[in-house]
């Protein structure tokens, strides 16, 4: 397998990863502190800000682990 698709395929699941680990946790602090003050559990500005920006760097990691195992091979 070339080595740019190799580290592409790495990076997409790393950031795939990464990004429903940050959904999972945030669901989990979102659903306790929605029990804590006995409203509806949803989420606010800042974690959809977390969620959408940790989405952009899932983004990049593919292009980004391509070039690196492209240059380290």
């Amino acid at each position: 397998m070339h080595p740019a698709l190799q580290g592409a395929l790495v990076g997409a699941g790393v950031g795939f990863f990464l990004v429903a680990a940050e959904y999972l946790l945030l669901r989990k602090a979102v659903s306790d502190r929605a029990e804590r003050l006995k409203r509806k559990a949803e989420f606010d500005v800042t974690e959809r800000r977390r969620i959408s920006s940790m989405t952009r760097f899932a983004l990049i990691l593919p292009v980004a682990f391509a070039l690196g195992f492209w240059i380290v091979s």
